[in-house]
């Protein structure tokens, strides 16, 4: 229930322009994220593991 409400709460416009932050849209997690995918490390690396996301691969050494 609380993380569904963080998730619309950041959907919405914030009154302020500074109040405005990024959460991921899959998980609903507001660190680790990245802008250039729009969605948190976990969920990057979950997919790019998959091989979901076109051009991008998971390194493994």
């Amino acid at each position: 229930m609380a993380r569904t409400s963080l998730k619309y709460k950041a959907i919405r416009k914030p009154k302020f322009k500074v109040r405005a932050y990024n959460r991921c849209p899959l998980c609903g997690r507001s660190r680790g994220y990245i802008r250039i995918f729009k969605m948190c490390r976990i969920c990057l690396r979950n997919l790019a593991s998959q091989g979901v996301m076109p051009g991008v691969r998971k390194s493994s050494w």
